[in-house]
């Protein structure tokens, strides 16, 4: 069960969705829900809140991960989702890199679209204060494998 902070509302196909609509435009295989994954999700957001809503990386292994806040409280997992979407511009899948401005990542887009993640969990946690919300999203297994192309 999800920590009492995580939104109610937030059903699995809110974050599923998304995230095989993303896959499904570069031929990549669904991900499912998977509960104990969101439970880490779930409990890693809690973390954070309680860290004061701050994005920090888990060091996890065992799970891929992307991390989301924003200061509107309505904010969705397909907003979460979109956000992680919009570095596939940067991304040449030809030479497996990322041209993203200021020396940016690409990794959360490949960690949506990576082709042996076949299991998500994810949670949004509203943070202490009405100050915004974190979404966080784990895979399993987990993608950006260096030098492995995420599909």
């Amino acid at each position: 069960m999800a920590p009492p902070s995580c939104r109610a509302q937030d059903l699995p196909e809110d974050y599923v969705y998304p995230h095989n609509a993303t896959r499904a435009a570069v031929g990549v295989w669904p991900v499912t829900w998977n509960d104990t994954v969101a439970s880490y999700a779930a409990s890693y957001a809690a973390e954070l809140n309680a860290g004061g809503c701050q994005l920090q990386p888990s060091d996890s292994l065992e799970y891929g991960e992307n991390l989301y806040f924003s200061s509107e409280s309505s904010s969705t997992p397909a907003d979460a989702v979109a956000t992680w979407a919009s570095e596939e511009p940067w991304y040449d899948h030809d030479t497996n890199s990322c041209s993203a401005p200021d020396g940016g990542s690409c990794g959360h887009y490949t960690q949506v679209v990576w082709y042996n993640s076949t299991d998500i969990g994810c949670a949004t946690v509203a943070c202490d204060g009405d100050a915004g919300v974190i979404i966080a999203c784990n895979y399993w297994p987990p993608g950006n494998i260096p030098g492995q192309s995420p599909y």
